[in-house]
């Protein structure tokens, strides 16, 4: 485990964050701001004159002074924390704890914890299970600042909790990982195999001044243009492009690229290919002519089975979202049956998936 302000793993999506499905399900404390804060998507903001009943008014997770009886201090195991239901299950590969504009009333310390949960249980029996993982060990942390921490793990985890040495205040937490999602919802049958929430990930792209390119994989619509992905203009030659991993092997149908809310700043044009398993590469949607604020859905009629596709968008600008449909090849079905999942899930999981059943 290593500390810094940067690391690579913040490349990958966030596996807590609400927009994916994230949820602050239990906190023994928060007083003075509530726990749902700290899965925001966008960072964390801050007024001066911002002031309630109960005090400064702060977004995010901040919790009373503690007190041992008689008013002594907290001992040094006294803790706060706040469990957190992933989005998506998936591996974990780096968190970071970030204190933004909390300066005199920051944490000292943190650790992160993750599990793996079957079913829906109430969010205070998860609190209260056994057989936690330490993810992140026991930490000094700076105020105000992005503490990032990366992890050394290749389990699939379901809920982290965080917890606070003695107490204080955390803006956001942020679960950077691969996603890992049930497998009886890919048996068989089409999906979104670029979407977060199928296991899809961009593994890289050409600029992201803007903004993230994972959310255009993100599900649902867009609300507003900053929740798409928008490169920097060009001033030179070439064109941006992202390049997205599926979520296994698979045959590609149609393909929707979604430039809502981009109006001024829309691609003029965008080209689609595909890359094989033995790394060879094929043309799924020649160069095509693309409007803005529009949900273009353009056919496939290419029967090679791909394992990730790139976008490219003549010369720059942005789009919403990008959704790549199709089924998943028998190969691919056998690849992710042989995954582990967590507990007494796995059985009937696999069951379903060879068989090719919902």
């Amino acid at each position: 485990m290593s500390t810094g302000n940067e690391s690579a793993f913040t490349l990958l999506p966030d596996l807590a964050v609400r927009s994916l499905g994230g949820a602050v399900v239990w906190a023994n404390d928060e007083s003075f701001a509530e726990k749902e804060n700290l899965i925001r998507p966008e960072p964390s903001s801050f007024s001066a004159e911002s002031f309630g009943h109960k005090g400064k008014v702060y977004d995010g997770w901040e919790t009373r002074r503690r007190r041992r009886p008689g008013g002594e201090a907290p001992a040094d195991d006294d803790c706060d924390e706040a469990v957190v239901r992933l989005g998506v299950p998936g591996v974990i590969r780096g968190v970071v704890v970030d204190t933004a504009w909390f300066k005199g009333n920051y944490p000292p310390e943190i650790s992160v914890e993750a599990i793996a949960v079957e079913g829906y249980p109430p969010a205070d029996e998860i609190a209260a299970r056994p057989g936690w993982v330490p993810i992140v060990a026991r930490a000094k942390v700076e105020g105000d600042a992005a503490n990032a921490f990366t992890v050394d793990s290749e389990r699939r985890f379901t809920h982290v909790r965080l917890r606070m040495y003695p107490d204080g205040g955390v803006a956001r937490l942020r679960v950077h990982g691969e996603a890992k999602p049930d497998l009886r919802r890919l048996g068989s049958g089409r999906f979104d195999l670029a979407a977060l929430e199928n296991g899809g990930r961009v593994t890289d792209c050409s600029n992201r001044f803007y903004s993230s390119p994972q959310n255009l994989l993100l599900p649902d619509r867009p609300r507003i243009m900053g929740e798409g992905w928008e490169t920097a203009r060009r001033r030179g030659g070439g064109n941006d492009w992202v390049q997205v991993r599926l979520a296994g092997e698979g045959v590609l149908d149609t393909v929707e690229i979604d430039t809502s809310y981009f109006l001024f700043n829309s691609p003029g044009a965008a080209r689609l290919t595909g890359r094989r398993a033995d790394g060879g590469e094929v043309e799924l949607l020649p160069r095509t002519t693309l409007q803005p604020d529009t949900r273009h859905h353009f056919p496939i009629d290419v029967a090679e089975p791909v394992t990730e596709v790139r976008l490219d968008v003549y010369p720059d600008g942005g789009f919403a979202r990008l959704r790549v449909y199709g089924t998943l090849t028998e190969s691919a079905r056998a690849q992710l049956a042989a995954e582990p999942l967590f507990g007494a899930l796995a059985d009937d999981a696999l069951d379903r998936l060879r068989d090719g059943r919902q």
